[in-house]
C-alpha cells in the first residue's frame, strides 16, 4: 500500500515523475481534455479545517479523471471524536479508492494511513502540505525550465509549508534559504533531514533570521500567512514579531531582476504580502494555485492506476 503522506517520503526520482505526470495531465486537458483514467473510482475527503483550494482542485481533478470525490464536513465525522481515526479509515476504506484528508495533528494522517486499507494523501497537517510543496515546485519548473541549482527563498513562519518546501528543495537539487524571526524557525530536526537530503543532490539548505540575506541572489521570493488556522490567540505576538519579514517590493528588489513571488494562499494583504508584490510582475501565486489541482491528479493516478 502507497501513499502520499510527506515528501520525504517520496524519492528523487519519484518526485520527478510526478512532476512530468502533472505536466502531461495539464497540458492533454488544455489540448484535448483528459482521459477517464480514474472511472469508478472514489476519493473520500475528510476536512477539519476550511479549504478553497483543497476542495475544488481534488473535487475538479477527480471529475475531469473520469472519478468522483466526496466532501466530508468537520461536522459529519468530528474525526477522533464522534468516531476514531482508525474506526474512520477501516470504514471509509469499504467504500472509497482513496483518502484524501485536512487536519490539524499530522498523527491523525499517519493513523489513518496504518489503518486504511486504501491509499491515504494528506491534504494538509501542522507538520507538512507535501501536496502543496509539489504544485510549487511544479511552477517553478514551468517559469525557470528548471530546478536544480536555483534558490528559492522562503520568508516567514518556519510552519508546515516551511517544511514541505525544504524537502521538495533538497531532494529536487535547489538551494532554499530560509529567514524566520526567532522563535519562529523550522524545526531543528526538519532542517536536519532536509540538509541530509541536500547532500544527497548537492544543493544547500540555510536558515537564519535576515530576509534581506535570504532574498539575495533569489531566483524565488517565498511566503506564507503569518498566524496559521489553530493560532489565532497568538495574534498579536506573531504580528509584532514577523513586521519586518513582510515581502515588499523594497525586499523584492533585493532579489533576481526577473524573481518569482510565491504564496500557496489564502493571503493576509498587508501584512505578510503587499497589493504591490501579489498583484504585481513577479507574482505567480494564481499560477500556483492552478497547478494544485495537476500536481494532486498526477498523485491520484500515481495511486489509484
Amino acid at each position: 500500500m502507497r501513499h502520499f503522506l510527506s515528501i520525504a517520503d517520496q524519492s528523487a526520482v519519484q518526485l520527478v515523475k510526478l512532476l512530468d505526470l502533472a505536466r502531461d495531465l495539464k497540458a492533454e486537458l488544455k489540448a484535448v481534455g483528459n482521459k477517464s483514467l480514474l472511472q469508478g473510482k472514489a476519493l473520500g475527503m475528510i476536512f477539519q479545517k476550511p479549504s478553497l483550494r483543497t476542495r475544488v482542485s481534488f473535487e475538479r481533478g477527480m471529475e475531469q479523471l473520469g472519478g468522483t470525490a466526496m466532501y466530508l464536513s468537520p461536522a459529519e465525522i468530528k474525526l477522533g471524536e464522534r468516531e476514531s481515526v482508525p474506526d474512520v479509515a477501516r470504514v471509509l476504506s469499504r467504500y472509497v479508492d482513496a483518502i484524501m484528508a485536512r487536519v490539524f495533528a499530522h498523527s491523525d494522517i499517519v493513523t489513518l494511513a496504518e489503518y486504511a486499507t486504501v491509499p491515504v494523501i494528506n491534504g494538509l497537517s501542522d507538520l507538512s502540505h507535501p501536496c502543496q510543496a509539489l504544485a510549487d515546485v511544479l511552477t517553478i519548473r514551468e517559469k525557470l525550465g528548471a530546478l536544480k541549482g536555483a534558490k528559492l527563498a522562503y520568508v516567514g513562519d518556519g510552519n508546515n509549508v516551511c517544511n514541505s518546501l525544504l524537502f521538495a528543495a533538497a531532494k529536487l537539487g535547489m538551494n532554499m534559504s530560509v529567514a524566520a524571526p526567532q522563535g519562529y524557525e523550522p524545526d531543528p530536526a526538519i532542517l536536519a533531514q532536509a540538509r541530509g537530503f541536500a547532500a544527497a543532490s548537492g544543493s544547500q539548505i540555510i536558515s537564519g533570521n535576515d530576509p534581506g540575506q535570504a532574498v539575495a541572489g533569489a531566483d524565488v521570493i517565498y511566503t506564507d500567512v503569518w498566524t496559521s488556522m489553530g493560532q489565532e490567540a497568538e495574534t498579536q505576538v506573531r504580528l509584532n514579531a514577523f513586521r519586518p519579514y513582510q515581502v515588499n517590493q523594497r525586499l523584492v528588489s533585493r532579489a533576481k531582476p526577473e524573481v518569482l513571488v510565491m504564496h500557496c494562499l489564502p493571503a493576509h494583504r498587508g501584512e505578510e504580502i503587499t497589493d504591490e508584490v501579489a498583484d504585481g510582475p513577479h507574482s505567480v501565486v494564481f499560477d500556483q494555485a492552478e497547478n494544485r489541482m495537476h500536481a494532486q491528479k498526477a498523485i491520484l493516478v500515481d495511486l489509484l492506476t
